[in-house]
């Protein structure tokens, strides 16, 4: 797959990414491989808990789909993350709109269906916050 990076690299970055659909879920491993970067993607919130949890929060982005099956929803997975690793910057998406008062404003909301700009654009909003802040 072909596209344009608008200038990203993820090259030595760890992203998690929650997605229960499997399309999708290939299709960002796909596009966070390509962009240089270390990709673990799960199909539940309790499975990426579990991977932050055994690797002290080691990531340097969470991509969450909000109405993933199981017990912990997207929101709460990164509501959970930040709680114990503030430094992690997020992105949720999800079909369906959320309520604002719902989200952590720190997040970044990605309404699905998402084009490929508006992820890698979110991608590198989320990351330069992170930059920002001086936790790269």
């Amino acid at each position: 797959m072909e596209f344009e990076t608008h200038g990203l690299s993820l090259t030595g970055l760890k992203i998690i990414v929650v997605e229960d659909d499997a399309t999708l879920r290939t299709i960002l491993r796909d596009i966070i491989t390509q962009l240089g970067g270390e990709c673990l993607a799960f199909d539940n919130a309790e499975d990426a808990l579990a991977d932050l949890l055994t690797t002290h929060g080691e990531c340097s982005l969470i991509i969450a789909d909000h109405g993933v099956p199981g017990s912990i929803k997207g929101m709460e997975l990164l509501a959970m993350a930040q709680e114990k690793w503030p430094s992690i910057p997020a992105i949720l998406t999800s079909g369906f709109r959320l309520e604002i008062g719902e989200q952590n404003p720190d997040n970044i909301y990605l309404f699905k269906p998402w084009s490929l700009e508006e992820l890698i654009f979110s991608i590198s909003q989320a990351l330069s916050t992170r930059f920002i802040l001086g936790q790269g």
